[in-house]
C-alpha cells in the first residue's frame, strides 16, 4: 500500500490506545485472566492493522477489507461463554452467516464438539473469514452452484498427546481454480499466523473444482479441548 504503515493514523491511534490500556490494566487491579485476554486482543488488532497495511494493493483495498477482519475478532470477544471459551462450530457457522452462507444450503459443517480459548478462536476466526472472503470474491462461493464443506476430526490415539485437531475446508462447484499470484493478507494468516499462534500445519490444494485447505494443530489446554468425544456438532442437512 502506498501509505507507509508507520504513518497510518489508525495504527498510530491503536498503538497509543494499546499503551494507555496497558497502563490502566497495570494500575487498576484488573484480574490476571482479564488483563491477559485484553492484551491478547489488542495485540491481535495491532497485528491485523499492520499486516493489512503491508499486504493491501491500495488504500481502497485496505479500507474495504479491514472492517471485516476487525469484526471477525470482535465477534469472538462477544461470543465467549462464562468459561471464557467458544464453540468451534459456532465460530465457523457465525462467520459463514455474516457472508450469507447458510448450512444446509451452500455449506455443510460437521465434527466433534470442540471449544476454543479466546486467543486461538481469534486466529481461527480470521482464518475462516479470509477463506470465506476469498471464496466469495475469487472462488466457488461467488457461484450459485458453489458449496463448501467444513469437516473437523480429532486424533486421540493413545500416546498422541495432546490430541490433534484436523479441519478441512473443501470447496466444490468451481472450475479452473488457480493458486494466487501474490501473497495477500489471507495467505499470510493461513501460512504464517496459524503456524505461529497454534503451531499448526497447513496444506493448501487448489483443485479443479475449488480450494481444499487442511489445518492440523495440537489441541493443547491453552488452545482448547474436546467437550464430548462421543458427541457431534453436526447441524443441518449436508449441502
Amino acid at each position: 500500500m502506498a501509505q507507509d504503515h508507520e504513518t497510518d493514523p489508525r495504527l498510530a491511534k491503536l498503538e497509543a490506545d494499546n499503551a494507555r490500556l496497558r497502563r490502566l490494566l497495570d494500575a487498576g487491579g484488573v484480574p490476571d485472566g482479564l488483563r491477559h485476554g485484553l492484551r491478547d486482543t489488542m495485540a491481535m488488532l495491532r497485528a491485523v492493522l499492520r499486516l493489512s497495511a503491508d499486504t493491501a494493493e491500495s488504500v481502497e483495498s485496505y479500507a474495504t477489507h479491514l472492517e471485516g477482519r476487525l469484526d471477525a475478532i470482535a465477534r469472538v470477544r462477544v461470543s465467549v461463554d462464562m468459561f471464557g471459551e467458544i464453540s468451534l462450530h459456532s465460530l465457523i457457522s457465525d462467520e459463514l452467516m455474516i457472508h450469507l452462507i447458510r448450512e444446509g444450503d451452500q455449506a455443510e459443517l460437521a465434527g466433534p464438539a470442540v471449544r476454543l480459548r479466546p486467543k486461538a478462536a481469534q486466529v481461527m476466526a480470521l482464518a475462516v473469514h479470509e477463506l470465506c472472503s476469498n471464496a466469495i470474491e475469487h472462488g466457488v462461493l461467488g457461484l450459485s452452484r458453489g458449496k463448501v464443506a467444513v469437516i473437523w476430526s480429532i486424533d486421540d490415539r493413545v500416546g498422541a498427546a495432546p490430541d490433534t485437531l484436523t479441519l478441512v475446508w473443501k470447496e466444490t462447484g468451481g472450475s479452473d481454480v488457480a493458486a494466487p499470484t501474490r501473497r495477500g493478507f489471507g495467505m499470510q494468516v493461513l501460512t504464517e499466523m496459524l503456524r505461529y499462534e497454534l503451531n499448526a500445519h497447513i496444506d493448501l490444494a487448489f483443485e479443479a473444482d475449488g480450494l481444499r485447505c487442511t489445518i492440523r494443530w495440537p489441541l493443547a489446554p491453552r488452545v482448547g479441548h474436546v467437550v464430548d468425544e462421543a458427541g457431534s456438532e453436526e447441524v443441518g442437512e449436508p449441502a
